[in-house]
């Protein structure tokens, strides 16, 4: 059995005039995030780390802003679809672990419920966590939000 890991991160600013969507679910309420689709950092650091583990490039090359019909695209429908790059390559998906960096949205109230959005399309756990920076850097100024992302194949 081979074993790979892959490590996905992803940031975005906030945007006023968008909504948020962050870790497969709509947050209301809340500013949302620049990008060229919903900026879902937590999904498409998700979709990154599958990609790198399977050596099948990123979210750029495969999705990238030259390809109008990923525009405005849900990070869950991102991540599916990167999930299903790595299956067709043969691998066998294992597990996603990602964190939320960031001051809100407060993930606690509804993270199994994200977990199981996340895990629903990737076809396999992911499990998700979240900090703050103790009002460090871009997060912690609030002006954005990051995730990074860990992903275990097997081929």
């Amino acid at each position: 059995m081979t074993n790979r890991v892959g490590i996905g991160v992803d940031v975005h600013p906030f945007e006023n005039g968008r909504e948020l969507h962050v870790a497969g679910l709509f947050w209301p309420n809340e500013i949302g995030l620049a990008g060229h689709s919903d900026g879902d950092v937590v999904a498409h650091a998700c979709a990154d780390a599958l990609l790198s583990a399977a050596n099948l490039g990123d979210l750029g090359s495969n999705f990238g802003t030259d390809k109008p019909e990923w525009k405005n695209a849900s990070g869950v429908k991102l991540l599916g679809a990167a999930a299903k790059i790595v299956l067709e390559s043969g691998w066998k998906i294992e597990n996603i672990s990602v964190q939320l960096i960031g001051n809100n949205p407060k993930i606690g109230t509804r993270r199994v419920e994200a977990e199981q959005v996340l895990s629903k399309a990737v076809g396999a756990p992911v499990s998700l966590g979240a900090t703050t920076t103790d009002g460090l850097g871009l997060t912690g100024r609030g002006e954005g939000l990051a995730a990074i992302a860990n992903a275990l194949i097997t081929r």
